[in-house]
């Protein structure tokens, strides 16, 4: 099945089908109730009195889980007890989204957590505030916000990132009494994590994001052409006019010079390496390449590009899909990629693969010795990241949802376009790329496994086939 078995080379095929203009679809109010009760549940088993969660633009995807929204450009705090009774503490401009906010809550008004230099008249401390939102004395409190400060196992006790001056008034609210843990885990540990399995409807509404994202990718590579300014081929990232979720990326040649990040005005050269990135809720695609036709137009010293690179990344992509499935530990994931891309030679550092959700990474539990096993319900991206010196890199990351036999139904029963989508693209994975994925493995991508090394050359992508065939 492995890539000990594969022969990979570069063929004609035809390119993904994309979707475009598809509806979105939203969470229902039992997924909403089902994940109170999942964060309920998960209190009650640490021993969680009041659980205060963080949230800001960047940073609001545990708040979202339960509200429905972010504080947008402000901060905000919910407060939530075992019973289930919340309190949301929110700036000037979010107070009116708490009438609209997918659960019960009391309102408090903290102007500290607005923009620089509003009106601030409190009236009373923010600990003060904080009492009347439920932060009692003598209770053991979770503070939640995005990090575990660990790469794996349990997270370290003490160490918050929520602002000094919340956690501040939130101890001086609580008393001496009070236990302060970090809960984050709550919502995003790896090994039971609240927000790390999905629902039908979830999953439903995560393709969405997943879909959109490689439309754009597979537009924007077909739009690269020499004379191209980064700023054109990154207009094509922008779709539908969501937000993207991670930094949208149309760099070409050096990607940092001048230390910008955001595409510019930089003229497309052949040759060039290039790169592409672009994400929303439920799935980011990214692709790097060279701006050539074939190999013959690459500088000597990366002729071998496809052989030293791009090729050895590929059967890890495919090694890694078709191993994938649920009670797969991480550690194995883990295993199986040291072992058919070492990272001594190929110098990948992140985790090879993680959990999406509305964040671009989650958290993961593949990372060595992880004994988490993969379940049905959770979405991962294919990150795979080698580097090779003096080499352009490689990427085809893509997102993937596991299902099992009854998610996999409910999928198709409750949302038939969706499991028509995914059929269409495992029918185009199996004939045309030659990857065989189990069938608990379901392609929210369109561009899963389609890896274009000359961009300037949109008929050929690596394929792969078990050797003698």
């Amino acid at each position: 099945m492995h890539d000990a078995r594969r022969d990979v080379s570069l063929h004609v095929v035809p390119q993904p089908d994309c979707w475009h203009s598809l509806p979105c679809v939203d969470l229902t109010d039992e997924t909403m109730r089902q994940r109170k009760a999942r964060v309920l549940a998960q209190m009650t088993r640490d021993g969680i009195d009041t659980l205060v969660v963080y949230a800001d633009k960047e940073h609001g995807g545990n708040f979202e889980y339960l509200t429905g929204f972010i504080p947008r450009f402000e901060e905000a705090l919910l407060v939530l007890q075992r019973s289930g009774e919340a309190a949301l503490v929110l700036g000037n401009e979010n107070l009116k989204l708490a009438p609209h906010a997918w659960l019960e809550n009391r309102v408090f008004h903290a102007p500290w957590f607005s923009l620089p230099n509003q009106p601030m008249t409190p009236g009373k401390t923010l600990a003060d505030l904080l009492r009347e939102a439920g932060i009692d004395r003598d209770k053991t409190l979770g503070l939640a916000g995005w990090k575990l400060f660990t790469g794996c196992g349990e997270a370290v006790q003490g160490m918050f990132d929520l602002p000094s001056f919340m956690v501040d008034a939130i101890r001086e609210a609580a008393g001496g009494g009070a236990v302060l843990r970090n809960a984050t885990g709550i919502f995003i540990s790896p090994d039971g994590g609240a927000r790390t399995v999905n629902n039908a409807n979830e999953l439903a509404h995560y393709e969405y994001g997943a879909n959109l994202a490689s439309t754009a990718i597979l537009t924007a590579l077909n739009a690269v052409a020499p004379g191209k300014t980064e700023k054109q081929i990154g207009a094509l990232l922008a779709a539908d006019g969501q937000p993207n979720n991670v930094v949208m990326i149309a760099a070409t040649g050096d990607r940092f010079a001048n230390a910008r990040l955001y595409p510019g005005d930089k003229r497309i050269q052949r040759g060039d390496t290039f790169s592409l990135t672009t994400s929303y809720k439920g799935g980011l695609s990214s692709r790097a390449a060279y701006v050539v036709e074939n190999a013959g137009e690459l500088a000597a010293n990366v002729s071998d590009y496809l052989e030293v690179v791009a090729i050895p990344y590929f059967r890890a992509v495919v090694s890694w899909l078709e191993h994938l499935r649920p009670g797969v530990t991480g550690g194995d994931m883990y295993q199986l990629i040291e072992r058919v891309l070492p990272k001594a030679q190929y110098h990948w550092h992140l985790n090879p693969g993680h959990l999406v959700a509305d964040e671009e990474w989650l958290c993961s539990p593949i990372y060595p010795g992880s004994d988490i096993p993969l379940a049905s319900g959770m979405l991962l991206q294919i990150d795979i990241i080698p580097s090779r010196a003096g080499y352009a890199g490689a990427s085809i990351e893509d997102t993937v949802a596991l299902a099992d036999a009854a998610l996999r139904a409910e999928l198709a029963a409750g949302y038939p376009a969706l499991w028509a989508r995914v059929q269409a693209r495992r029918d185009y994975i199996a004939r045309h790329i030659g990857i065989t994925l189990p069938e608990e493995v379901l392609p929210f991508s369109n561009t899963v496994g389609y890896l274009r090394p000359w961009l300037l050359d949109p008929t050929r992508a690596l394929v792969c086939q078990s050797a003698g065939s």
